[in-house]
């Protein structure tokens, strides 16, 4: 079933700069930052001190409670811990390896008996492999999947990568077709749910074409071709389009007995369990009109932005804005000095957008027309604005997915997203 939902936007999805470029191993990085902090809830604690020696696949974070691993992404000495900024979380310790371009891994240990695996055996290990959300959420996988067992009876893989210019999960499905599809059905035979989707937009025809080749020998996995919207990516609304099930407000995907997992992460599930390996690299998209060679790499977490710029060509002189995650939903970078997280898809080098001195939003109700949660941005911002808590109560700030819709569409161009962003954390904190 396809139902689209309703609002949204179309901007030009700009893919064709790096869809058919060759994706291929950034250089090798003199050091990687591998911060300790990469998904929501609680950061890890290092497992390791300066002086040590590394190894690729080493586990060098881990901590209690909601927490996560980190492993070492390139083998070398530990040389510091220190804080370092990264978008959305602030301010945490990474773990500083000098590279000795050795390139020496750990050993692998694959599970011995993946078709006798149950949920929380599974969960285990996604957990052992520090498996987050690969599309930018960060959520720890094991914990969604732990929640959903037993409760579910959909399954979608969310290979719709609506972000303008942003093509990794799009290469990696074309370049692992095989190991993503295990994935799916490693994930589909432990929540044992009656359907399996993988959604994606119709902008991607090599990777449809690839995965309705090889899905024929996964009768119980479905290719879900969904028309190409802004924010299809976003899980209530994949989940709307895939099932025609809406999401309530304040409720989650499993309350409308759906969960939904990543394109790299359901790939991440099947190189742990097939492989043994932890999560240590990701394709990554360097592209926009501000970049010299738009290109898709295979890299390191904990790789520099700026080493990738460089890989990439570098920037040309109008450059004015990087953004992380996409234009849509992403992060401006302010210092290329920051390390690329597990949840990091891309980096979008585009012109300076010559900002509206003091914006002032004149009600035109664009924001309204497309807002694909039902909400109302122009009165949030103006609650915002007046620091009126109780209003953004009743106008459902919370239930805003940062989808970017609303920005897009203002003529005032009021960092709508922004503000929001900095309302629901607010918001948070004053439930506290």
């Amino acid at each position: 079933m396809k139902e689209l939902f309703s609002g949204g936007v179309h901007p030009a999805d700009k893919k064709e700069m790096t869809r058919l470029a060759e994706v291929r191993p950034v250089s090798a990085p003199p050091e990687v930052a591998v911060p300790l902090r990469q998904h929501i809830g609680v950061p890890c604690q290092s497992l390791v001190k300066i002086g040590d020696s590394v190894a690729v696949g080493q586990k060098i974070g881990d901590g209690e409670g909601m927490c996560v691993p980190v492993h070492a992404s390139v083998s070398g000495t530990v040389t510091d811990i220190r804080p370092v900024v990264i978008p959305d979380f602030g301010e945490v310790d990474a773990v500083i390896i000098q590279n000795d371009f050795q390139d020496r891994h750990i050993e692998y240990k694959p599970c011995p008996d993946p078709e006798h695996l149950d949920a929380a055996g599974l969960a285990a290990i996604m957990r052992e492999a520090g498996i987050t959300g690969m599309g930018g959420a960060g959520f720890p996988s094991y914990i969604k999947l732990s929640g959903a067992a037993g409760r579910i009876d959909t399954l979608i893989i969310n290979a719709s990568e609506c972000e303008p210019y942003v093509t990794a999960d799009d290469h990696l499905i074309r370049d692992h077709t095989a190991e993503f599809l295990k994935g799916a059905a490693i994930l589909a035979k432990v929540l044992k749910p009656e359907k399996t989707f993988i959604g994606i937009e119709d902008n991607k025809p090599e990777a449809i074409a690839a995965l309705k080749e090889a899905v024929s020998a996964y009768p119980e996995i479905t290719v879900n071709v969904l028309p190409t919207k802004c924010p299809e990516g976003s899980e209530k609304h994949l989940i709307l389009a895939c099932t025609g099930r809406e999401v309530p407000a304040g409720k989650l995907p499993v309350d409308v007995k759906c969960l939904v997992f990543n394109a790299h992460t359901c790939y991440s599930v099947s190189q742990a369990v097939y492989e043994g390996k932890p999560v240590t690299s990701r394709y990554v998209t360097v592209t926009g009109e501000c970049i010299k060679n738009p290109s898709v790499f295979l890299v390191p977490v904990g790789t520099y932005f700026s080493h990738l710029i460089a890989e990439a060509g570098g920037l040309t002189e109008d450059a004015g804005r990087i953004v992380i995650g996409g234009p849509m939903m992403g992060f401006a970078l302010s210092t290329l000095d920051v390390p690329l997280l597990k949840g990091s898809s891309s980096a979008v080098c585009m012109p300076a957008i010559r900002p509206v001195e003091d914006p002032v939003c004149i009600r035109c109700g664009k924001c309204v027309q497309v807002c694909p949660m039902h909400l109302q941005p122009c009165s949030i911002n103006a609650a915002w604005t007046r620091k009126d808590f109780e209003w953004l109560s009743e106008l459902h700030a919370t239930d805003c997915v940062d989808c970017g819709c609303c920005a897009y569409t203002c003529p005032a161009q009021i960092p709508l997203v922004e503000r929001f962003r900095a309302a629901k954390r607010a918001i948070k904190e004053a439930g506290k």
